[in-house]
């Protein structure tokens, strides 16, 4: 039986992108392997990071698609973009809602991927 799902992302700086997710979006680094792979930790839920020579192919087909790397649901997300706001991070799409019943806004880590955050209207 499945108990998690845990998303890779590449990087071409694994220490740049270990400090956005830890100071900017409050993960806690839950292990990392030599200077090249990284485990980041948010309550129940992890992500990799992944040291790479070139930059992710996939960040400009998923900025371009309007598609998403994450999407990360929180229980208050106006408060979760006022943090976020606060800490300068930079918003591709502000507060908005959705056709399907979420309150969502988007924006990017330090290498580009993006980061869709949530929260569920009504169910």
């Amino acid at each position: 039986m499945t108990t998690s799902a845990i998303a890779q992302l590449r990087t071409t700086n694994l220490r740049e992108s270990i400090a956005f997710y830890t100071t900017m979006l409050d993960f806690t680094l839950d292990f990392q392997y030599g200077d090249f792979y990284a485990g980041l930790r948010n309550g129940r839920h992890m992500i990799h990071l992944k040291l790479v020579d070139e930059p992710d192919p996939s960040i400009e087909y998923v900025r371009e698609g309007d598609h998403l790397h994450l999407y990360l649901e929180t229980d208050d997300v106006a408060a979760s973009a006022d943090a976020l706001r606060k800490r300068g991070v930079r918003f591709v799409r502000d507060l908005h809602d959705t056709p399907w019943g979420t309150t969502e806004f988007v924006i990017t880590d330090d290498q580009g991927h993006t980061l869709y955050f949530g929260e569920r209207r009504f169910s």
